[in-house]
C-alpha cells in the first residue's frame, strides 16, 4: 500500500503513511512483514520438505494469502509497505518521507527474520529428515535444496536441480531481469489498486485481496526461475537466518553469488520503474477533486 492508500483518498505528506506515529509504523511493518513471511515462506517449507502442497499454484495462493493479511494488519499503521522496494519507490514517487525508508527497510526484514526463526523451531526436524534423505550436508554444494526453503536461487533448485547444468538454465543476467520485471508488475498494481486518480480501483477494504491475488499470478510466472523474491526483505530475512543455522557460504553470498543484485537490487530497480509508469499514466487521467496525485 502507498501513500494514496490512506482513507481520505489524499496522498499529502501530512495525511499519509509518512505521518503516522514512527514507533507505531515500525511495528506495523514488523508484524506485517512477519505474517506474510510466516505464511508465505511457511508454505515453501511445508511444500518442499514434507510435500504438503501439490504444485505451485498452491503455493502461490498461501502467498497471496500471506500478502493480504499483511497488508491488513499494517495498514492503519504504517501504510502496509511490508517490501522495502514498495518503501523505496513510495519514496520517490509517492511523497513518503526518505528519513523513514531506512527504518523501514530495517522493521522490514527484522520481520522476515523473526518469522523464520518460528518456522526452523516448527520444521527443523522435518528439515533434517529431507537433508538426511537427499543426502544433504547443510551448507555443502547442493544443499541450496534446502536452504531455499528460506533465501531464494536461481534457478529453482525444486524444478532444475542444483548442479552446473541447471545453472546454465538460469544465468544471473535473466535472473535479475526475472525479479526486475516480477516486481515492476506488483509495484504497478500497487500503485494502480490505491491511487486516488484511478476510477477503477477496488474499494480499500478489497485493494489487499487484489494485491495478493496479483502476486501469486506474478509468482506462478516467476517462481520457476528464481523462487520469485519480490521483496528484498522477504529473501534477505531469512537468508540471514539459514546462514546462521549451518547454510553458511551456501546462504551467503550463494553458490553463484549474486543474491544481492538478484533479489536485493533487482526488486527495488523493478519497483521504482513499475510505480514510476503507473505515475507517468495516471498523469493522463483526469484528477479526483481530492486528489494531489
Amino acid at each position: 500500500m502507498t501513500e494514496s492508500s490512506t482513507p481520505d483518498g489524499m496522498a499529502a505528506a501530512d495525511s499519509g503513511p509518512g505521518s503516522l506515529p514512527l514507533p507505531g509504523a515500525l511495528t506495523g511493518e514488523f508484524f506485517g512483514t512477519f505474517i506474510l513471511v510466516f505464511f508465505g515462506v511457511g508454505a515453501v517449507n511445508a511444500a518442499v520438505v514434507t510435500g504438503a502442497q501439490a504444485g505451485l499454484w498452491q503455493v502461490a495462493v498461501v502467498w497471496a494469502v500471506g500478502v493480504s493479511l499483511g497488508i491488513y494488519t499494517a495498514a492503519s499503521l504504517s501504510g502496509a509497505h511490508i517490501n522495502p522496494a514498495i518503501t523505496a519507490a513510495a519514496a520517490i514517487w509517492d511523497g513518503f518521507p526518505w528519513r523513514r525508508v531506512v527504518p523501514y527497510w530495517v522493521a522490514q526484514t527484522l520481520g522476515a527474520a523473526a518469522a523464520s526463526v518460528v518456522l526452523y523451531g516448527m520444521f527443523f526436524e522435518a528439515i533434517i529428515e529431507f537433508e538426511r534423505q537427499h543426502g544433504l550436508l547443510r551448507g555443502g554444494p547442493g544443499s541450496e535444496l534446502s536452504a531455499m526453503v528460506f533465501g531464494e536461487y536461481f534457478p529453482n533448485p525444486a524444478v532444475f536441480g542444483t548442479d552446473e547444468q541447471a545453472w546454465r538454465v538460469v544465468t544471473p543476467v535473466s535472473a535479475f531481469m526475472a525479479e526486475l520485471i516480477g516486481t515492476a508488475m506488483l509495484a504497478f498494481l500497487v500503485f494502480a489498486v490505491t491511487s486516488p486518480r484511478n476510477p477503477g480501483r477496488p474499494p480499500p477494504a478489497a485493494a489487499a485481496v487484489v494485491i495478493g491475488v496479483g502476486v501469486a499470478a506474478i509468482i506462478s510466472v516467476v517462481a520457476p526461475l528464481t523462487q520469485a523474491a519480490l521483496n528484498p526483505a522477504r529473501d534477505f530475512g531469512p537468508r540471514a537466518v539459514s546462514w546462521f543455522l549451518g547454510w553458511g557460504d551456501v546462504a551467503i553470498p550463494g553458490p553463484r553469488g549474486g543474491f544481492f543484485t538478484v533479489y536485493i537490487l533487482a526488486p527495488i530497480t523493478g519497483a521504482i520503474i513499475g510505480a514510476g509508469v503507473y505515475k507517468a499514466l495516471s498523469s493522463m487521467l483526469p484528477a479526483s477533486p481530492k486528489s494531489s496525485d
